[in-house]
């Protein structure tokens, strides 16, 4: 019992404190871990989704190459799915980014369901959704006002729920709030509190980095495929070489990552992304800001590309002078960007995957989910992405993006005449204290 592990020694004013000894206090730990994984009931291992076609088509190899060649055709098959949707424009993309926030975010939570489920906890799965709605709410409603200021300025029952947005978003998830603590059952209250934790971090993982991935995409559609494209290449390109060369393992969470693989994808991933990102920097429509048209309402991507997108001359080191002949050579500013990106998607990216394995064996599962034949869920292939959308908004506001002139003019529009009066004198006090413009010039 615990009473017999207690010491007691007096205190000042006379009383006796008990205190466990350091050794029965890591003992205890440790059976209250064990006790803890114990509690947690086994999750049903996911079936096999594998279309019969597949399976009668590859009966006659082993389960290695089996695998391998279920997961390399679905591979081709979702990279030419992403092509189309790439084809088709921007705002299938952030349909796209949507539809993938809302499976990982299921996937997650029905996880949590399945393995807390015999306990009923009320309200959970419509609680859970709720809150997604409501984080979505939010972070969307906030894209809506900064890129679709004009858009929302021409219609009056928009521009109540746009200057209120936040209070609107702050009322709904404190209804939601309010729920819950009315859920609240007697002798649940510690299972209850895990769930709700697990809701919130689960919206943490899901919606605000789909968010970020959006964010990125209206810089242009390049700072979207370059970093997604150089994830899928290393998760390839890792894979083959640990498959083929793969000897020594790399983490223990994830026995079948290697350390030839780890570095064989971190070489190809640079090299991919600076070819991918030469290819991609010649056409506007990847390079220019994806900006919502009013009057044709229709997401444009046209406009000058900036000094990033355009061929400069640098100097080869004299280092590699030798080795390559040449002195000069020709690139896009954007090339050395991409190398930074690269080498996050390869290095530390992985890293979000190692993550998710981690997850999976706490709750003794294989998979997130059996969507896709060979991969597992949509979070399985998706757990590397969202941290290195993290990493691409940091980058783009650390580094890249400066003041927007299009998006200040946006918002000013928005102002009062008043206030839009205000603000332009100020404008020309402060040109006329530069020398910009005459103190006798009249607007």
């Amino acid at each position: 019992s615990w009473e017999q592990s207690f010491k007691g020694f007096p205190n000042p004013d006379g009383s006796v404190i008990s205190t466990l000894s350091e050794v029965d206090l890591e003992e205890r730990l440790h059976e209250l871990d064990l006790r803890s994984d114990s509690d947690v009931p086994d999750v049903p291992p996911p079936t096999d989704s594998t279309p019969e076609i597949l399976k009668r088509a590859l009966s006659g190899l082993s389960a290695r190459w089996k695998n391998w060649w279920i997961r390399g055709i679905l591979t081709l098959a979702m990279i030419s799915v992403f092509f189309l949707i790439i084809y088709l424009g921007s705002f299938m993309l952030m349909l796209l980014v949507l539809s993938i926030q809302v499976k990982c975010y299921h996937e997650i939570i029905t996880i949590g369901y399945r393995v807390y489920h015999s306990y009923d906890l009320p309200w959970f799965r419509s609680l859970s959704w709720y809150f997604l709605l409501c984080v979505n709410y939010f972070f969307y409603g906030e894209t809506v006002a900064d890129y679709f200021a004009t858009f929302v300025q021409r219609r009056e029952q928009l521009q109540f729920l746009i200057r209120y947005h936040r209070f609107i978003s702050f009322a709904l998830y404190l209804t939601g709030f309010c729920m819950f603590v009315l859920s609240l059952v007697k002798k649940h209250y510690r299972l209850q509190f895990y769930m709700f934790a697990w809701t919130h971090v689960t919206l943490l993982i899901t919606v605000t980095q789909s968010h970020l991935v959006i964010q990125n995409l209206f810089e242009g559609m390049i700072w979207f495929l370059v970093p997604i494209s150089s994830v899928i290449c290393n998760d390839i390109t890792a894979y083959i070489f640990g498959f083929f060369f793969g000897r020594t393992p790399l983490i223990k969470l994830s026995p079948k990552k290697t350390w030839e693989g780890f570095i064989g994808g971190f070489f190809s991933t640079v090299v991919f992304g600076f070819i991918f990102s030469y290819f991609l920097a010649q056409h506007q429509y990847f390079v220019c800001p994806v900006e919502y048209n009013s009057e044709t309402n229709r997401f444009v991507t046209e406009c000058e590309p900036s000094e990033l997108f355009q061929m400069k001359k640098y100097s080869v080191p004299p280092l590699l002078q030798a080795a390559l002949g040449w002195e000069t050579v020709n690139m896009y500013p954007f090339q050395m960007h991409s190398i930074a990106l690269s080498t996050f998607a390869s290095l530390i990216g992985p890293f979000g995957g190692f993550f998710a394995s981690g997850f999976k064996r706490a709750f003794k599962i294989k998979d997130f989910a059996d969507t896709i034949p060979g991969h597992g869920g949509i979070m399985d292939r998706f757990d590397c992405q969202y941290l290195m959308a993290t990493f691409v908004h940091v980058y783009i506001t650390s580094f890249i993006r400066g003041p927007n002139p299009s998006k200040l003019l946006k918002q000013l529009l928005i102002l009062q005449p008043e206030q839009q009066l205000s603000v332009y004198k100020t404008l020309k006090s402060h040109l006329v204290e530069k020398g910009i413009l005459q103190p006798s010039l009249r607007g």
